[in-house]
């Protein structure tokens, strides 16, 4: 049995796994159906790109100019293995008429490097440092791709979403920080069909387990001085600390989370109002609720007098709510899982959580950039939010306005908006003065607001 992962199996003839290909693009692109040999992890991304509406004549474009890139570049995390990539790849592009690619978490390439009659060609397709070749950019391609699934990833000819793709074949696998998880990027190498190989894949792999194996050995970030606190898109709280994590309930994620926005502490009547919506809660219920999270974290459990936690916790809210408030809207929605313990009904939760996902969204909106705009309204809780794909469709150039316009009329019937509004089409936004924050009183009002995820039922 052939195995799922190769794009080419053993014995396959390229050129005629390349006119099949095409043929079974033309009818997904055309009409929305998967032909064979189309592999499903291609499929599903095929997918994907069509709910996002990446057109298949996209182009890439550049985000981080120059000076921007080199700033971002030294930085980042996966500039530190970059000497293992190029020890372990470079050699192998170059003499291969190949590319090695880094991308970002986000599917930005931050290196692109190899032979230079290659680079030549990859300039040509938008293949360059400071592009976006995110899925939602670029639809179907191997850092994209590995960076949206978590996994490795080859893609050959067209099997690419975009058309000027498909001359070429890559190979992507995705880079964890090894301490926490957390993806970091993807290497990449990208070349000719000779890439189809099921080695190339494994290859790529070997490379990305390396890279993660001399982070591990370099010398380790600076410890967080306390414990931290993971609740964005998730109903029970993570909390981590001493090498170890702890999956909270509801009602002590609600009280971690509270502190952890709150480090000077809440008195016992502060916490229980913003606990329990029924004001009526006696104060004995607040204390019993304590007594369980000191038997369930030791000596890391909240102090009393006024409530507060044991040491500094650093929350991934309030990191978010952090790189707002520097103007780095892109680290913000890198590290923006989703609303802040969506299933909550604690008055102090739902309000912060509305207060750091209607800054995130001003965030958004006001910087206009087509890439951020079409992640937002990607994912889960963006994917009902008219003002962003009303923002979205202003970005984007007007040959690929009308799907994003199309969305916003259907919301808009939803809501009940006027129909001359909804027809009208949107201004194209003017260009963004980078790294700008929108202040309360320069933000245009965003339109009709509502929750864009799920609400929990009101008891």
């Amino acid at each position: 049995m052939d195995d799922p992962s190769v794009a080419l199996p053993g014995g396959t003839d390229p050129a005629e796994r390349t006119r099949v290909l095409r043929r079974a693009h033309t009818a997904f692109t055309r009409d929305g159906r998967v032909e064979a040999p189309v592999r499903a992890v291609i499929a599903n991304s095929w997918r994907r790109c069509a709910r996002a509406r990446v057109s298949p004549e996209c182009t890439p474009r550049v985000e981080l100019a120059e000076a921007e890139l080199r700033s971002y570049r030294a930085q980042h995390p996966l500039a530190r293995v970059m000497p293992v990539f190029r020890d372990l790849v470079g050699a192998f592009a170059a003499h291969g008429a190949h590319l090695l690619a880094v991308c970002d978490a986000r599917g930005s390439l931050l290196w692109v490097e190899g032979e230079s009659a290659t680079l030549r060609r990859a300039e040509g397709l938008g293949f360059v440092p400071g592009a976006r070749w995110a899925e939602t950019a670029m639809g179907t391609n191997a850092p994209g791709t590995a960076v949206a699934v978590g996994e490795p990833v080859q893609v050959f000819g067209a099997e690419h979403f975009s058309r000027r793709v498909h001359p070429w074949t890559c190979a992507a696998a995705p880079v964890r920080d090894p301490r926490t998880g957390r993806l970091l990027g993807a290497v990449d190498i990208t070349g000719g069909d000779g890439l189809a190989h099921p080695h190339s894949l494994a290859f790529v792999q070997a490379v990305a387990r390396a890279a993660e194996a001399q982070l591990a050995l370099l010398d380790p970030l600076p410890p967080p001085a306390g414990d931290t606190l993971g609740a964005l898109g998730r109903d029970e709280a993570l909390l981590v600390g001493g090498g170890a994590g702890i999956r909270l309930g509801r009602r002590h994620s609600e009280i971690m989370a509270l502190l952890a926005h709150h480090p000077a502490g809440l008195s016992g009547e502060e916490l229980a109002i913003a606990l329990y919506e029924d004001e009526s809660v006696s104060p004995v219920t607040l204390r019993a609720e304590m007594s369980r999270l000191r038997g369930l974290l030791g000596d890391r459990a909240p102090l009393s007098r006024p409530y507060r936690t044991a040491a500094p916790l650093e929350a991934d809210f309030t990191v978010v709510t952090r790189h707002l408030a520097a103007g780095a809207v892109s680290a913000a929605l890198h590290h923006y899982a989703g609303p802040l313990l969506p299933g909550s009904t604690a008055p102090g939760i739902v309000r912060l959580r509305r207060r750091i996902e209607d800054q995130a969204r001003a965030a958004v909106i006001a910087r206009a950039d087509a890439g951020l705009l079409t992640d937002w309204v990607c994912t889960a809780w963006g994917a009902d939010d008219a003002a962003v794909w009303r923002a979205l469709a202003a970005a984007l150039p007007p040959e690929d306005r009308p799907a994003a316009l199309a969305r916003v009329r259907d919301l808009d019937e939803e809501l009940g908006a006027d129909p001359a509004l909804v027809r009208q089409e949107p201004t194209p936004a003017p260009p963004p003065r980078p790294r700008s924050t929108p202040s309360p009183s320069s933000t245009p009002s965003p339109g009709p607001r509502r929750a864009t995820y799920p609400q929990p039922a009101r008891s």
